[in-house]
């Protein structure tokens, strides 16, 4: 999966108690977005999702925000993008 300028970038917010399910799900479609924990205490995530997968995200992360297990998801540009952000 390529990461850099050809995926879009998502920031969200998940309740603690359904991170672990929230991964496993997205991790049993194969190569549908790439996650990772950007702050631990705060269940704070990154998600890279290439460009074909982002309807299919999306309708998956809409499903989490109705149950509440998504607090707060939103796009940004790219970090892997500005030279200056660190990996």
């Amino acid at each position: 999966m390529n990461l850099n300028g050809h995926s879009s970038y998502y920031q969200a917010f998940i309740k603690k108690d359904g991170c672990g399910f929230l991964v496993s799900v997205l991790r049993s479609f194969e190569h549908l977005v790439f996650d990772r924990t950007l702050e631990k205490s705060t269940n704070h995530f990154e998600f890279f999702v290439p460009q074909g997968n982002e309807e299919t995200f999306l309708a998956l992360m809409d499903f989490f925000t109705s149950e509440g297990i998504v607090l707060k998801l939103e796009k940004k540009p790219n970090r892997l993008s500005d030279p200056h952000e660190p990996v």
